[in-house]
């Protein structure tokens, strides 16, 4: 697909993907429209930690054992993004603690991804991971697409065809292309979207605050320090509802304060975000079966880590460029028979 500059180009979805893919679209003269019915900041990126975590992801989320290249790939895209549009991110690194059981599984984990590591009187310790607040981040991109000259659009979208994308509220409007960047929304936009599942990600917010540092991982939690600490986070495959659950986040709670017993008490607030994932735990991006459409669905746990790459390849999609070496393990039509 080869798209000329000021070509129409449609975004189902204002989360990590959709806004970085909109900010390139857009700076590379595109005509460019993001579609999202939910308000900014309240969809599965606004609730995140905002992980930029390639060793944290291959450690601790077996499908994503293998991935740690590719992941390391993403997060290094991050440091010109991140740059130009003013993002700080937060490079302190993971630190690990718990008993030597835990200790000893998580070691030979490390080592069976090649992550870089060491070991520290309290535990482990990888300086692979940074992170980034993914409120602020969000907003911030928004800033600069707005600033690109692309718009926001508070509907959503519920079909396209030859051309025309049909919004939820029956208007049909004219676009060269859509991009479907709506984590585990939209499995009507494109038949490749049926392989993912959903995925309901619940975090607690911590009211105290908690000196920064790296992040702290333990046994079936994590701890992100800051002036509102996030712990987290639930994995509940094929559960798409965004009702908070005490029940399910007690136990990281719990969890939580045996790391750290000055968390104790601490007022929580729960956040709740949807996500979506394959069975390989990496995104579809490239070209559907539907004329015109292209994906960039599906992040599980890593949509602001691969955000920066994954833009910049539907931008080589949409431009007839090398969308890189990441191409076949992204490709969207991979788990067709």
């Amino acid at each position: 697909m080869i798209l000329q500059s000021g070509a129409r180009v449609a975004i189902a979805g204002a989360g990590a993907f959709g806004s970085a893919t909109a900010l390139i679209l857009s700076r590379l003269g595109f005509a460019v429209t993001v579609f999202d019915p939910a308000p900014p900041g309240e969809n599965a990126s606004g609730v995140a930690a905002g992980m930029l975590a390639p060793a944290a992801e291959a450690v601790f989320d077996k499908v994503s054992r293998s991935h740690l290249p590719v992941l390391r790939r993403a997060r290094e895209r991050w440091t010109a993004f991140a740059q130009d549009l003013g993002i700080a991110l937060d490079r302190g690194g993971l630190a690990i603690e718990g008993d030597a059981g835990f200790l000893a599984e998580v070691e030979a984990a490390l080592v069976e991804a090649g992550a870089r590591f060491e070991r520290t009187p309290s535990g482990l310790f990888s300086d692979e991971d940074w992170r980034l607040d993914a409120r602020l981040a969000l907003a911030t991109l928004r800033e600069a697409v707005i600033a690109s000259g692309a718009t926001f659009d508070a509907r959503g979208v519920v079909g396209f065809s030859e051309g025309r994308a049909t919004l939820d509220d029956g208007e049909v409007l004219a676009f060269d292309t859509l991009v479907v960047a709506t984590g585990g929304g939209g499995r009507g936009l494109a038949p490749e979207l049926s392989a993912l599942t959903p995925i309901k990600g619940q975090i607690l917010r911590l009211e105290t605050p908690m000196a920064g540092g790296p992040v702290l991982r333990g046994k079936g939690v994590y701890v992100a320090p800051g002036p509102r600490p996030a712990v987290g986070a639930t994995m509940e495959a094929g559960r798409d509802d965004r009702e908070p659950d005490p029940d399910v986040v007690e136990p990281l709670r719990i969890a939580a304060e045996a790391l750290r017993p000055e968390l104790a008490g601490a007022r929580a607030v729960i956040e709740v975000g949807v996500r979506a994932s394959t069975s390989d735990g990496l995104p579809l991006v490239g070209e559907s079966r539907v004329s015109g459409v292209i994906l960039a669905a599906g992040a599980r746990r890593n949509g602001w880590l691969l955000a920066p790459l994954v833009a910049d390849m539907v931008a080589a999609y949409l431009t007839d460029a090398d969308p890189g070496e990441d191409t076949a393990a992204f490709d969207p039509r991979r788990f067709e028979g």
